[in-house]
Formats: structure tokens, C-alpha cells, sequence
């Protein structure tokens, strides 16, 4: 997501050196190229007009203090500004209404609405709320017994409805229903179109009005580009929309829609989609995703990552060994694969990284697909092998490479790696981690 944008804008900080103040003059061809970025990113032209200027405004004049560049000094500015234009804080849902708190998902037909209702559901169950689903899609085939399984997948209660009944109906039961067995929060999935109609806005706007929901969000995929936007502006003024959920931002898309939407709509964002898995929903938060942009990471979702799924028991277990030096085993290094995947993925992780430690993870790093081979290879290993990879001679690779569908040359390189690996925990466990990390802030003079 907004790689390329991403890589513009770190070019724009090579572009002032040796400057004791930032100018008209010597900022001119850095903003350019911050505009030609935007634009590229599909944002909308009237939005980069403003940007530019607000930028231009707010830089000109400021001095490069510290051990700051003028380019470091202009990122600065153009950080507060993009979080600006995405909305200063995070607006989080509003549930305090007598129960239960109505939210309506809309938007176009593909856009995600299903899913993002389930993952919705999961992240609300996780903050102990009693959730109800329904669906009110009666158009598109099997929508309703997509909501039921994704509800059975979640652990929450789904309210049955048919394709045979009108959308009103099933609203009005859906509500009866979530009062009578004192549901706290209900979110109702309806109907998209391929493209905005009279009767689409025309079913939404009586849902709403059967409703009266506390929040109604305009579920918009990302990968839309500039056209995300203006269909969210054609909602925002048919419907009292309270925010927007920008789904597929971990897809090939240009970011533009991230940028310009609440610009555009005046509406927040409030969500984001972040994967496929029922877990890849995030709250939105402006600040972060604009530091992502300007390669700076975002450490802080990183973190709140690792809370939720990391194992503290089997954390601590290897920190233990590694401050031994000793014990370290194919079941700890599996273990530490199944970790990373619970976070998304490798790639999922280096995303959220500094650029500079990003591109140098990367350099090193192995694919998504590659952990997935590795840990099927350990699993092909018994107990005593996982223990004492040392005694995996030939016979038993060809086994374990026969019983992982894979090549004995990659159990060897499994092997290897895992050695390298243990080399390493014995020497951090010996006090080495400070030599460690001297090595690596030499490679990078930002982390001094």
C-alpha cells in the first residue's frame, strides 16, 4: 500500500541539503514533486491544490533547528498536514444509546460490506459487547449465508432472514429481536448495486429511517481510486452518514482514496481494512498511517499487534533461554514462525517498519509462502528431532523432506539457518546483544 507514494516523498528529503532555511526558492521543486506523489496516488486535484498551499504557507519561513535537515524539516511539516487531511484524532464508534446501538453498513455491491460486518462483530465481542447480525441483502445470491457463517466463524448470533422477505421486514424482526434478548450492539449488512441508483438510495434511506441507527458507515473499497471518493460523497448527502470504513488497503492500491476521502465527504474515517483474515480490521488512526507514508513506520500499531497475539507464556519461556544461551529448539523456532503469522505475516510486519529498517529487513527476508514451507518441515519431525536437530543425518532428511512435500536440499537449508540461529541466541545470552546492536546502529546513524 502507497509504496510508491511512500518512496516520492523520501525522495523529496534528498533534495534539500546543505539549506539553513527553508524558502519560495529552494522548496519549489520539492513541492512539486510532493504534488506529482499526490497525484499519482490518485487524490483528488482540488484536494492536492489545498494541500500544496497549506504546506507552502506553514513551511516557508521555518528554521532548520537542531540536527534536522531542511528536507527533514519539510516532512515534518507535510506529516502534520497529511494527518490534518485524514482527520486529527481517531473518532471511535459512539454506542452510548439505550441498547441496542444500531449500525448500518452501506455502500456499493463488492465493496466488502459482509465481511467487514463480521470482522466488526469480532472486534466488538472482543470488548465483551453482545453483538447481533443480519443480513438485509435479499439481491445477491448466498449473501445471507455468507453473514451466517462468518458469524458462526466470529462466536456471535446471527439473525435468520430469507430471500423471500422484503429488506424492511427483516430489519424491523432484526431490531424486535435485539431488544427482546438484550443485545448490545446490532449491525445490519444490506444490499449494494454495481452502481448507485433510485432504488438502491431509496431501500437504504427506509432502513434508516426503520432503524434509526447510532452509526452508519459507508463501506468503500480503496482500490477504487478517485471514484471511492466521489461515491462517498453521493452517500454522505443522501444518508446522515457517520463515518467511513476504507476496506482492501492492503491491496495494490494508490492510496489516494485514504487521503481525500474525509477531505471530500467531511466524514471520518474509522476503520480500515487491513487483510482478509476476520482479525484484518483496524480502527483508523490518522497520525500512524501518515507516518507510514513518509517511511517513518508505525511501531505503535506494531505493538498493539503484538498484545493481541502474542503468547506471553511462550515469550517468556524464550526469554528465558535466550538470557541462558541454551535450550533454544526447532519447537521454539516454530513456535516463533506460528507467532509472526498470527500478526499477518512477515510482510505484514516489515510494513509497519522505519524505511531504513524495512529495506534492510527486506534485503534478508524471506517470503510469507517460505515460513509456511518451514514450519510444515518441522512439523515432519518427531519430538526428539525438534529437540536435537543434530542427529537429522540422511535417512531421516529424505523422511522429513518426503513427509513436508519439499526437497532434502531445503530441510538442509532449514537446517543451516536454524544453527546460524542458535549461534546467535547463545551469543546474545552471553551478553553479545550489545555488540549485536552496535553493529547494527553503525549500519544506520539515525538510530544513534
Amino acid at each position: 500500500m502507497l509504496d510508491s507514494l511512500t518512496s516520492r516523498l523520501a525522495a523529496v528529503v534528498k533534495t534539500l541539503r546543505g539549506q539553513g532555511r527553508l524558502t519560495d526558492a529552494n522548496i519549489q521543486d520539492a513541492l512539486r514533486e510532493v504534488r506529482i506523489a499526490l497525484l499519482e496516488a490518485d487524490v483528488g486535484l482540488q484536494v492536492v491544490k489545498d494541500f500544496i498551499a497549506r504546506i507552502k504557507d506553514k513551511a516557508i519561513g521555518e528554521d532548520v533547528i537542531g540536527s534536522l535537515t531542511p528536507g527533514q524539516t519539510l516532512i515534518g511539516v507535510v506529516h502534520n498536514e497529511l494527518t490534518e487531511l485524514m482527520g486529527r484524532r481517531n473518532d471511535a464508534l459512539n454506542l452510548a444509546v439505550v441498547p441496542p446501538a444500531v449500525i448500518l453498513m452501506t455502500g456499493l455491491q463488492g465493496a466488502g460490506k459482509t465481511t467487514t460486518a463480521g470482522k466488526l462483530a469480532k472486534l466488538l465481542k472482543e470488548q465483551k459487547k453482545k453483538v447481533l447480525l443480519v443480513s438485509c441483502d435479499v439481491y445477491r445470491p448466498a449473501a445471507i449465508d455468507q453473514l451466517a457463517t462468518l458469524a458462526k466463524q466470529v462466536g456471535v448470533e446471527v439473525f435468520a432472514s430469507s430471500s423471500s422477505q422484503k429488506p424492511e421486514e427483516i430489519a424491523a424482526a432484526a431490531l424486535d429481536y435485539a431488544r427482546k434478548h438484550y443485545h448490545e450492539v446490532l449491525i445490519v449488512d444490506t444490499a449494494g448495486r454495481l452502481a448507485i441508483d433510485d432504488a438502491m438510495m431509496h431501500e437504504i434511506r427506509q432502513l434508516h429511517r426503520i432503524l434509526g441507527p447510532i452509526e452508519t458507515l459507508f463501506v468503500v473499497d480503496a482500490m477504487q481510486g478517485q471514484d471511492a471518493v466521489n461515491v462517498a460523497k453521493v452517500f454522505s448527502e443522501a444518508l446522515p452518514l457517520t463515518g467511513v470504513v476504507l476496506t482492501k488497503l492492503d491491496g495494490d492500491s494508490r492510496g489516494g482514496a485514504a487521503l481525500s476521502v474525509r477531505h471530500v465527504t467531511g466524514k471520518p474515517i474509522k476503520f480500515v481494512g487491513v487483510s482478509e483474515k476476520l482479525s484484518g480490521l483496524e480502527p483508523f488512526h490518522p497520525e500512524r498511517l501518515s507516518a507510514r507514508i513518509l517511511g517513518m513506520g508505525d511501531v505503535l500499531s506494531l505493538v498493539e499487534e503484538a498484545r493481541r497475539n502474542v503468547d506471553v507464556d511462550e515469550a517468556e519461556k524464550l526469554a528465558k533461554k535466550v538470557k541462558s544461551g541454551k535450550g533454544f529448539d526447532l519447537d521454539d523456532f516454530r513456535n516463533q514462525m506460528r507467532q509472526m503469522k498470527k500478526m499477518g505475516g512477515l510482510n505484514a510486519l516489515i510494513d509497519k517498519l522505519p524505511s531504513q529498517l524495512a529495506q534492510a529487513a527486506q534485503g534478508g527476508a524471506v517470503d510469507d509462502r517460505v515460513v509456511g514451507r518451514t514450519v510444515g518441515i518441522i512439523d515432519a519431525m518427531t519430538p526428539q528431532e525438534r529437540a536435537k536437530p543434530e542427529i537429522i543425518k540422511a535417512s531421516r532428511k529424505r523422511r522429513i523432506a518426503t513427509g513436508s512435500g519439499v526437497t532434502v536440499q531445503e530441510v538442509n537449508r532449514l537446517l543451516n539457518q536454524f544453527e546460524q540461529m542458535q549461534k546467535m541466541m547463545k551469543m546474545m545470552g552471553k551478553g553479545g546483544l550489545q555488540k549485536m546492536m552496535r553493529s547494527v546502529k553503525s549500519g544506520f546513524p539515525g538510530l544513534r
